[in-house]
């Protein structure tokens, strides 16, 4: 299968573009590929798809982060679940006709009139929940499994609304149109216009035995358990799109996305930077004098490392590879080593005995050198 063109490349814009340019790009598109215009056209109509789907991420907020974040690869999971076809025009190609309602005043092409109305398929409403992993989980990935409370349909009475055995009469006052149409006089002249019937609000069936799980409603709230992989390298505060997992569409449209955010749990010993691990490791003076090597303790366990002597506090050291794993891409980052070297605070009098032994052999004389950093502080200030 053909890698996914970028969603700014196929809109002809930049990354820093703002809503307004989004929507003026999308336009443009769209009125020059648009079935209508290219009756017969595969080539024009793989472009306006690729436009529409384009558009539905850039131009919704959570979406466009989303993809910001991690590409493509943020809406593998679950897809988008196609895209329709064009044969009815707006009114057959899934979501897009409020889209098109909403960029060109619904009307269509030429100064015709939309037959869309907002009655049609309705996406359900999208879900928001978060799940709490550790510092290692968000570095190598895992799966979870979340729960959340959303709307399904009425196992009882299959979602219809209506008692077991009885079906919703349809709506007397718009005939099952769920529509009613009514006639306005303006000085550009007659116009029919149309409203949902206030009866049966847009269904076009009233229920008159309602199912008594639902109350009528079709649908209850239940909990519900959902599996998710979460991808190796994600950072605290990131967010993952799971696709037709919200709550369900109305009038056969589709459910609505879950939204799930991230949040790592801090670690004992790591800090992370981007993609690199700093951590602190502690040394005694002898070790830092004399050289040692060390247990380091990375993301992947322990690894030696050979501290040289006269190593001084603040040193940091480098372990290559050893860092968080890139999410988008492949490779790793770097771990950060940062030595601090411990001063003894007690030490018994034939310890202080041999130190003084080695500043004296070293020519390393603690008071003079005190009074020359003073003397040299003095100067420095005109003091």
């Amino acid at each position: 299968m053909a890698s996914k063109r970028d969603y700014y490349e196929v809109l002809g814009i930049d990354k820093s573009a703002s809503d307004a340019d989004i929507k003026k790009a999308y336009r443009k598109l769209a009125k020059q590929y648009h079935p209508d215009m290219n009756p017969g056209n595969k080539e024009a109509e793989a472009k306006f798809k690729e436009a529409n789907e384009a558009y539905e991420i850039l131009s919704d907020s959570q979406k466009r982060a989303q993809y910001d974040q991690f590409g493509h690869a943020g809406f593998e999971q679950g897809g988008f679940g196609g895209f329709g076809g064009f044969e009815g025009g707006f009114g057959d190609f899934g979501g897009f006709g409020d889209i098109f309602e909403t960029i060109f005043g619904g009307s269509g092409f030429g100064g015709r009139t939309s037959s869309r109305t907002r009655n049609g398929p309705q996406k359900g409403a999208d879900l928001k929940s978060s799940v709490d992993i550790s510092f290692e989980e968000a570095a190598f990935g895992v799966e979870r499994e979340i729960s959340i409370n959303r709307m399904e349909h009425c196992e009882k009475c299959e979602g219809s609304g209506s008692k077991p055995g009885t079906k919703p009469s349809t709506c007397q006052h718009c005939n099952g149109t769920g529509q009613i149409q009514y006639k306005q006089r303006t000085p550009f002249g007659q116009f029919v216009n149309i409203k949902t019937c206030d009866v049966c609000h847009g269904e076009g069936k009233v229920i008159t035995n309602p199912c008594d799980a639902c109350n009528g409603k079709g649908r209850i709230r239940k909990p519900k358990k959902i599996k998710i992989n979460i991808p190796a390298g994600i950072a605290d505060g990131q967010t993952i799109r799971l696709e037709r997992e919200g709550e369900p569409g109305s009038k056969g449209g589709p459910s609505g996305d879950l939204y799930i955010s991230v949040r790592v749990k801090p670690h004992a010993i790591f800090q992370r930077q981007g993609n690199d691990v700093i951590c602190e490791i502690p040394i005694t003076f002898v070790q830092a004098a004399l050289g040692t090597e060390l247990e380091v303790p990375t993301i992947d366990g322990k690894v030696k490392y050979q501290v040289p002597e006269g190593t001084q506090t603040g040193a940091v050291f480098r372990l290559k590879n050893k860092g968080i794993p890139f999410l988008r891409g492949n490779g790793r980052g770097d771990q950060y080593v940062k030595v601090q070297v411990e001063v003894p605070k007690k030490l018994n009098e034939k310890q202080k005995a041999i130190l003084r032994e080695f500043a004296e052999v070293s020519g390393d004389e603690v008071h003079e050198q005190r009074k020359t950093f003073f003397d040299k502080m003095k100067n420095a200030l005109g003091m």
